[in-house]
């Protein structure tokens, strides 16, 4: 099962940062991203989303998958293709509003960052997280690991 965290930070480039270790981390295979966003909210408080990729074109190419897979077991696979791209699109299109949102609620130059981790090595990755200091803003870690996560960012 795949885990959301969003981590907010001090200042505009420690988003940044903490993405390219977690990529350094994905290649020795202590992590796996299934995608990372990183928001920046500038001096002005404009806001800046940098993607990984387009989430609500691989919600909708993911979609589209299932909605064929789904469509073939009914006999009409190009419906099932439809709909499935359709509610694809429409996840990845509320995936980017929630992270407009949080995106609203963090200060001006200050930056957060959205990782979606399919499977890590949680010890060694908070190991390598420790020197970033930074505030959870949402998980879908247990209160205990996110407690965990908390405090390793807290002590940076």
């Amino acid at each position: 099962m795949n885990t959301l965290i969003a981590i907010g930070f001090k200042d505009e480039f420690a988003a940044d940062e903490v993405i390219l270790e977690l990529r350094k981390l994905g290649r020795d295979n202590l992590i796996n991203l299934e995608d990372a966003v990183i928001v920046i909210k500038n001096k002005d408080g404009k806001i800046r989303i940098k993607q990984t990729q387009r989430i609500t074109t691989a919600g909708a190419l993911s979609g589209s998958l299932w909605g064929i897979l789904v469509g073939a077991i009914f006999f009409n696979p190009v419906l099932g293709l439809v709909v499935g791209a359709l509610v694809g699109a429409i996840s990845g299109s509320l995936t980017d509003n929630f992270i407009r949102e949080v995106g609203c609620t963090i200060s001006p130059s200050t930056s957060a960052m959205f990782a979606l981790v399919r499977e890590s090595t949680p010890d060694q990755v908070l190991t390598d997280l420790s020197r970033f200091e930074g505030k959870v803003l949402r998980t879908s870690l247990s209160h205990e690991d996110e407690a965990k996560l908390q405090a390793v960012l807290t002590a940076a």
